[in-house]
């Protein structure tokens, strides 16, 4: 297991925000009907989103970083609001599909400019290899949506 002190201070922010970012988009994929135009992308995001949320939480937990994370539910660009997920669910067909790719964009373009930022300024190796892999996932799946 690393030392907690391979970890610097943008590893740890970096970890934390994505486990917030991920853990608060799931819920609105967990909307999306079989007969909406993005199913077959949001799942794909859903598959990725889970697994890296599984190595991020690993990287949290030998990072030493306290169980309470201080960026869940902060407003910031590509954070899906609980709010959203509200209105959401009221919405159908075109109008659901219209919130979830807004969603999913800002979510995704935030994502892919903060690992490009870990892999600038990260210290921990497995920390900047996952934005690496991030990174390319998002560009990816960007050009799909």
């Amino acid at each position: 297991m690393a030392s907690t002190a391979a970890f610097g201070g943008t590893d740890r922010s970096w970890i934390e925000i994505n486990i917030a970012m991920d853990e608060q988009l799931l819920p609105l994929l967990g909307l999306v009907p079989r007969e909406s135009a993005l199913h077959s992308v949001s799942e794909q995001v859903r598959a990725f989103t889970e697994a890296e949320l599984s190595e991020l939480r690993r990287l949290h937990a030998e990072a030493g970083l306290p169980a309470e994370n201080p960026h869940k539910g902060m407003p910031m660009p590509g954070m899906v609001e609980p709010s959203t997920v509200a209105s959401a669910t009221a919405l159908r067909g075109e109008k659901f599909d219209e919130l979830l790719r807004s969603c999913l964009r800002a979510h995704l373009e935030q994502s892919q400019k903060l690992a490009e930022s870990e892999q600038a300024a990260g210290l921990e190796p497995r920390t900047t290899a996952l934005a690496a892999r991030i990174s390319e996932t998002r560009r990816t799946t960007l050009s799909a949506l």
